[in-house]
């Protein structure tokens, strides 16, 4: 029998809220609950300086829904939200500003993690999810240790690109265990949630699962986590920049004029968070006909090199349109380990190399953002 959003309320009434007096089924810190079959997914608001201290709320809250007849895991994570402060008066312009509190850097780290890389796109359809897996298996081939997180919620791939299914096993202090697919540590929301499920989220949800995937998994030790990112300039992405120290993000795009519009808003969109850009990758930048050997530009070619030139921001390589991609992804083996001598890999381990250069020697880092709402 499937479980009720009032069952679930039941369970959550003995608990107290993060105000300790009212009941978490009445706290107006519970966000929306959402049931998935037997699933249950919901979040509860703090201010993020007293993370730590609401943890254990939160497990009290994940295991009395966990107990419940019917639910086979439940998602809780805590937002950090912090309450607005009163606005200073301005000295001009009849505006106010205000600076809103941040959590501090090492409250931002994740233990373990050397290096976050964001792997964004402007607009769907671009192939990056599959550029983000063959991307995190270069690194992994250049002896660094890896992980990869899907955070594409509306459209989680990585469950497919690896053929791993099935919900992740969890450890003795309550974090969800990566699985390993070729020795790679991968995590996505498609190992929660069934596969053909939509995923009607609001921003709450969304930011509160990118949260939790990132907070409640155990990912170290690593070199660095690669995070397979939505595509456009939303809930997911901000979340993930106002909530862990990304050392960069990697933008693909294919070279036609449409998508470069939706890939400088991707890059807009970090800069103004301060995240830097490690490059620009041109996916699908030229078909080479498996037959006759000739090449076509199907969708332009050199647009994306013409526009990280014109940005400031380094070009990482040309990754060509092929079967052998295709089907080896289909098939759940991506080519960078189903054919790790193939020209197509030789692309995707240049592309890791000059991240790698850009992320080891230091190059790639900025001064922490400084943000004004005025």
């Amino acid at each position: 029998m499937s479980v009720t959003v009032q069952a679930v309320l039941d369970s959550l009434s003995r608990i107290p809220g993060p105000d300790g007096r009212t009941p978490l089924d009445r706290s107006p810190a519970l966000s929306e609950i959402v049931v998935q079959g037997d699933k249950v997914m919901f979040s509860i608001a703090i201010d993020p300086r007293r993370a730590a201290e609401f943890e254990p709320l939160r497990r009290a809250a994940a295991a009395a829904v966990g107990h419940l007849a019917g639910v086979s895991s439940a998602l809780v994570s805590l937002t950090a939200e912090q309450p607005a402060k009163a606005a200073t008066p301005a000295h001009d312009h009849g505006h106010a500003h205000r600076r809103p509190a941040q959590p501090s850097a090492d409250d931002k780290k994740l233990p373990g993690v050397t290096h976050i890389v964001a792997v964004a796109s402007g607009k769907g359809g671009v192939g990056k999810s599959t550029t983000a897996a063959n991307f995190a298996l270069a690194l992994q081939a250049l002896g660094l240790k890896v992980g990869l997180l899907d955070a594409d919620i509306y459209g989680p791939s990585v469950p497919r690109l690896f053929n791993v299914h099935g919900q992740p096993e969890v450890s003795d202090d309550e974090k969800l265990i990566p699985k390993e697919p070729f020795g790679l540590k991968v995590m996505s929301i498609g190992f929660l949630v069934d596969e053909e499920a939509p995923m009607v989220w609001r921003g709450p949800m969304v930011m509160s699962a990118v949260t939790q995937l990132l907070r409640d998994v155990a990912w170290a030790p690593l070199d660095v986590l690669v995070v397979d990112m939505p595509p456009g300039t939303g809930d997911a992405q901000l979340t993930l920049a106002q909530n862990v120290p990304i050392s960069g993000a990697v933008i693909v795009s294919t070279p036609q004029d449409l998508a470069l519009i939706d890939a400088r808003r991707g890059i807009s969109m970090f800069q103004k968070v301060q995240v830097p850009i490690l490059g620009v990758i041109e996916n699908m930048s030229y078909f080479v006909c498996p037959n006759c050997g000739s090449r076509h530009d199907i969708f332009a070619h050199g647009g994306a090199r013409a526009e990280a030139e014109r940005l400031g921001v380094k070009f990482l390589g040309e990754i060509p349109l092929t079967m052998d991609i295709r089907e080896r992804s289909d098939s759940g083996r991506p080519i960078v380990i189903s054919a790790p001598d193939s020209p197509q890999t030789a692309i995707y381990l240049s592309i890791a190399s000059a991240v790698w250069e850009q992320l080891s020697s230091g190059t790639h880092v900025k001064p922490a953002p400084s943000i004004v709402i005025e």
